[in-house]
C-alpha cells in the first residue's frame, strides 16, 4: 500500500467487457498518482496484460477466490461470463455476490477513500455506508446507451414492482427525455429478451434492474467511458438530468504499441503478421466478435458465405464454438480452400490491437461492442456493425446517426444472411457511395486516438473530484 495517496478500490463485473475498462481505468487513475486496488479473482486477474512496470507501486491487483457452488452447475474453473454458457449466468451471479465476504474484510481492513463499482455489485453499496466510503458507479456503456439506466430526475431506475419501462415495447423508441433526434433504441426482435433480463428476478435472488437501481441511487457520482468530443449531447443530457455529479472519463483507448516480446513474434501468428505484410494498404476486413457472442452454426456458415460473396479480403479470429470441435465442424465445407487466395481464419486468442494497427487493415466486422467500438476507431478503420447481444444495438444506432457505420440487413426476427453481410461489407470497403462513411471514420480517430486528450484532461478532472469529494 502507498500511504498519503488517494486510495480508490476497482470492482468490476466478472466479463471481459467489463474487466478491461476497469483495468485501463485504474492504470488511467495510477498515471495521475493515486493509489489503485483492482479487485478481481486469481484466473481474472491472470487474464489481464500486464500493469506496466513504471506504474507497479500504485496498483495492487487484489485476487478473492470465486467460491464453489454446492450443486456444480457451473463448469470448474468458470470465473468470468466466457466461461459459462448464457443461461447459466445468473447462477454465475450467486458466486460472484459471494465475493462481498473477502470485499468486506478488505474494505474493513484498508479503508479506501473511494470504491468504483460496476452495476452487479449491489452489495458493496451497504459495505461503503458502513465504513463511510464513497462510492461511484463506473458504467462501461457509451453515454448514449445510459440513458436507458433509468428515469430523470435522479435516474431511479424503477423497482421491479414499477418498472421505469412496463413493457418490451417501452424499450423500442428513444426516451421521451432525450430532447435532440436520436435512433438509439433496442429492436423489436430483442426488446422481449433485454426487457426479461432486466426486471426478472433470477436465481440469484435480484434483478438486474434492481442491482443497477441501488447501486445508481446510492453513490456519489457517476462515471462514464466517454467523451464530450464524439457524446457531448447525451454527456450534457446525463449532467442535467442526474441529480449528482456526473464525469466523462474519457475514451480509455488502450496503447497500440507493438513490443518485440508480442505474442505476435510466436509462431503462428508471426506467419500471419508476414502474410499480412504482403497485402495492399487498408484493404483487409478484420472479422472479430469478441468473447461473450455465442455465434451459432448458421451464424458462422452465414457469415462465412457473406465475406466468400463480398469479395473484400479479410482475416476472421474466431473464436472456437462450443458446439464444434475442429475446422470440420465449424466452417462450411470447402470454405478455406475457396478463399485462401484473399483470406484467413484463424481459431482462438487473437492480438486484437496489434491486427488493428497493422497497414493492410481498413475496416472490422464486429458486434458492435463499446469497447471494440472504442479500439477500431483509434485507428479510423471503417466499421461494418452486426450487433449480437445485451447493448451493441445501442452503440450500432449510435454510430449509424453519426455516420460512421454500416450495419447489416435484419429481418424482422433478427435473422440476418450472407447477402446482407456482403452488401454491408462492400458498401463500407470498397464502394463509392460508402466513401463519406470512411472520411467519417479516418476523422474520428483524431478524437479516439488522443491518449493525451483523455488522459490529461478527462482523468485529470476525475482525480480532481476525487480528490476534493466535490
Amino acid at each position: 500500500m502507498v500511504r498519503g495517496r488517494l486510495h480508490v478500490v476497482t470492482l468490476p463485473w466478472s466479463a471481459f467487457g467489463h474487466m478491461f475498462p476497469f483495468f485501463q481505468l485504474s492504470l488511467a487513475l495510477a498515471k495521475a498518482g493515486v493509489h489503485v486496488s483492482f479487485v478481481s479473482t486469481p484466473r481474472n486477474i491472470q487474464r489481464l496484460p500486464k500493469v506496466p512496470p513504471n506504474l507497479a507501486s500504485l496498483i495492487d491487483l487484489v485476487e478473492f477466490p470465486l467460491l464453489t457452488l454446492d450443486n456444480e452447475i457451473l463448469p470448474e474453473g468458470a470465473e468470468a461470463t466466457v466461461d459459462i454458457p448464457l443461461d447459466k449466468v445468473e447462477h454465475f451471479k450467486i458466486a460472484y455476490d459471494l465475493l462481498q465476504i473477502p470485499f468486506k474484510k478488505f474494505i474493513g481492513d484498508q479503508f479506501p477513500d473511494w470504491i468504483i463499482v460496476d452495476f452487479c455489485a449491489h452489495w458493496a453499496v451497504d459495505i461503503a455506508q458502513e465504513y463511510n466510503v464513497k462510492l461511484v458507479l463506473f458504467t462501461v456503456m457509451s453515454a448514449a446507451t445510459t440513458v436507458f439506466l433509468g428515469r430523470p430526475p435522479g435516474y431511479v431506475f424503477l423497482s421491479d414492482q414499477t418498472p421505469t419501462w412496463p413493457s418490451p415495447e417501452s424499450l423500442t423508441k428513444p426516451p421521451e427525455w432525450v430532447s435532440f433526434p436520436s435512433s438509439v433504441a433496442w429492436r423489436e426482435y430483442e426488446a422481449p429478451f433485454v426487457h426479461a433480463n432486466l426486471y426478472t428476478k433470477d436465481a440469484s435472488g435480484i434483478s438486474d434492474a434492481a442491482r443497477i437501481s441501488k447501486v445508481l441511487c446510492a453513490c456519489n457520482a457517476l462515471a462514464i467511458r466517454s467523451c464530450k468530443e464524439f457524446e457531448g449531447e447525451y454527456l450534457n443530457l446525463h449532467e442535467k438530468q442526474m441529480g449528482k455529479p456526473v464525469f466523462s472519463v474519457g475514451l480509455l483507448p488502450r496503447p497500440h504499441e507493438r513490443p518485440e516480446t508480442s505474442k505476435t513474434n510466436d509462431g503462428s501468428w508471426r506467419k500471419i503478421f508476414e502474410w499480412l505484410d504482403k497485402q495492399v494498404p487498408k484493404s483487409f476486413v478484420f472479422v472479430v466478435f469478441g468473447s461473450e457472442c455465442k455465434l451459432s452454426k448458421e451464424q458462422v456458415h452465414e457469415i462465412a458465405y457473406g465475406l466468400e460473396l463480398s469479395l473484400v479480403p479479410f482475416l476472421w479470429a474466431l473464436r472456437r464454438p462450443f458446439w464444434g470441435t475442429d475446422e470440420g465442424d465449424i466452417l462450411p465445407f470447402g470454405f478455406s480452400n475457396r478463399i485462401s487466395d484473399r483470406g484467413m481464419v484463424c481459431f482462438g486468442w487473437a492480438p486484437q490491437m496489434e491486427i488493428l494497427a497493422h497497414p493492410a487493415i481498413g475496416g472490422s466486422l464486429f458486434h458492435s461492442g463499446w469497447g471494440s467500438v472504442i479500439e477500431i476507431l483509434q485507428f479510423g478503420h471503417s466499421l461494418i456493425v452486426l450487433p449480437l447481444v445485451y447493448d451493441q444495438s445501442l452503440n450500432a444506432s449510435l454510430l449509424v446517426d453519426k455516420d460512421l457505420a454500416v450495419e447489416v440487413e435484419r429481418g424482422k426476427d433478427g435473422s440476418f444472411d450472407r447477402d446482407g453481410i456482403a452488401k454491408a461489407l462492400r458498401l463500407a470497403m470498397v464502394s463509392k457511395e460508402g466513401k463519406a462513411f470512411r472520411v467519417c471514420a479516418r476523422k474520428a480517430a483524431a478524437i479516439f486516438g488522443d491518449e493525451s486528450l483523455h488522459q490529461q484532461y478527462y482523468i485529470s478532472r476525475f482525480v480532481e473530484y476525487l480528490k476534493n469529494g466535490e
